[in-house]
């Protein structure tokens, strides 16, 4: 279970929308929470990949390199 204040602009955005669309809030709050966290996850997981990789002193290729490797 999770309860938050949303600020009045953000609450009577919200009440409106699920209004005009015969959704729940809930439906968009979850479904907002759901995106945004997926987008953070990207950027969290791919900046330590990005750190990983650089301390591991593997070379990169150029995307030439990745072309020609592959026969594209």
């Amino acid at each position: 279970m999770l309860s938050i204040r949303l600020p009045e602009d953000l609450a009577t955005r919200l009440n409106f929308l699920a209004a005009q669309t015969n959704r729940t809030k809930s439906f968009y709050a979850i479904e907002a929470i759901r995106r945004y966290l997926e987008d953070l996850e990207d950027l969290y997981f791919g900046e330590k990949a990005y750190k990983e990789f650089i301390l591991s002193g593997e070379k990169a290729l150029s995307t030439k390199e990745v072309q020609k490797e592959l026969e594209l």
